[in-house]
């Protein structure tokens, strides 16, 4: 439990002692009262692992199997594929072996079995701004005579 849900549970355990209402906790919880109520039902069903997502620590569904994931690298590790980006190799498996990945899952795999190196981003130099000119602009000093003021065309 994270410090966050601490402090979540000690708000919802005051509006469940009555010590504050629910429209408050509400507020400072930043839900609903609707949801407050939803989470003081649950504390009382659950106790304190209401404020825990159920799905926390479990793993994705949508992961690939380690039985997957041997097999694109088995056949990745081939020399005919070897230089290939993830773009370019998720392309191919999907053509040539009826394996489809999107490119950044694929990508995440070959930097794990260390067929594919990341490379850190440039930063973009960013260039030097010039100074701002005066509120009249560099040319209205040249053509205005000194004495004339702002003047009119």
């Amino acid at each position: 439990m994270t410090q966050r849900d601490r402090d979540r549970l000690v708000v919802l355990k005051k509006a469940l002692q009555k010590l504050i209402k629910q429209s408050q906790a509400a507020r400072e919880l930043d839900l609903s009262a609707r949801q407050v109520r939803r989470l003081l039902h649950g504390l009382k069903e659950k106790g304190d692992k209401v404020v825990v997502h159920g799905l926390r620590g479990q793993p994705s569904k949508r992961k690939r199997s380690p039985a997957d994931r041997e097999k694109i690298i088995r056949i990745l590790s081939q020399e005919v594929y070897h230089g290939f980006g993830p773009t370019l190799a998720s392309e191919y498996l999907a053509k040539k072996h009826s394996v489809k990945i999107g490119r950044e899952a694929l990508r995440q795999i070959m930097v794990e079995a260390g067929l594919w190196r990341t490379r850190k981003q440039k930063v973009e130099k960013v260039h030097q701004w010039r100074p701002r000119r005066g509120s009249r602009g560099c040319r209205w000093r040249r053509w205005w005579p000194p004495t004339s003021g702002r003047g009119v065309r």
